[in-house]
């Protein structure tokens, strides 16, 4: 659960980074970016509102999923940041090409590669930070030792304190 909520943060960070380094493309480089290209592919409704909602759902439902996996994982000092890579290259190199969605990353221009490479860094990093702090959350704000004293409150409502 709490790799899948770091996952959904880490596919924001990395989406804010897509928005802005689109931008930055060249004219002919500047098309939709792969999440979009893979709806289009699966999806022939051509209702484009829709199409962009689907992209988003399908865009942060993957971050979630691979973020949900990394949790699973030993983590290490840069593990984040390999994870991304990693995923990077399983998807844009491995499945997405074999299934026939896209042409494998080699084909694509460099720009654009270079793009999504940086931005899957960016996924990486943010996913292991933010699970790292959803853990220390989990154990330490929200977590209660077992010889943790009531608070003034809970004791009122137990009805043993003032």
């Amino acid at each position: 659960m709490l790799g899948a909520l770091a996952g959904l943060a880490a596919t924001m960070a990395m989406t804010s980074a897509m928005r802005r380094f689109h931008g930055l493309l060249n004219g002919t480089n500047r098309y939709p970016l792969p999440p979009r290209e893979i709806v289009d592919r699966l999806n022939s409704g051509r209702d484009e509102r829709q199409a962009r909602t689907n992209t988003l759902f399908a865009h942060f439902g993957f971050g979630a999923i691979t973020g949900a996996v990394f949790a699973l994982l030993p983590r290490h000092r840069g593990s984040g940041i390999l994870y991304g890579l990693g995923v990077w290259t399983a998807s844009y190199l491995g499945w997405i090409p074999a299934a026939r969605i896209l042409a494998p990353a080699w084909r694509h221009p460099a720009e654009r590669n270079l793009l999504m490479i940086a931005v899957h860094i960016v996924w990486g990093t943010v996913l292991a930070k933010s699970l790292s702090e959803l853990e220390a959350a989990e154990a330490e704000a929200f977590g209660r030792p077992a010889d943790a004293e009531l608070s003034v409150l809970e004791r009122r409502e137990r009805g043993t304190g003032p």
